[in-house]
């Protein structure tokens, strides 16, 4: 695994932390900026993020 593959990995991983917890898609508004940056650099516009992690 790369280190790329490890970044996309943890981007995954936080969208479904969120979406664990609370039971719902997670939003924007769950993070700070600087997060919602890195989940959009490693799988796209937030509508395709969530696709990625498997959660729409």
């Amino acid at each position: 695994m790369t280190a790329k593959d490890d970044k996309r990995e943890r981007a995954v991983w936080l969208l479904r932390q969120v979406y664990d917890r609370t039971g719902r898609l997670p939003r924007k508004s769950d993070f700070d900026s600087e997060t919602v940056c890195f989940i959009k650099q490693k799988l796209g516009p937030w509508p395709r993020a969530l696709e990625q992690a498997q959660l729409k």
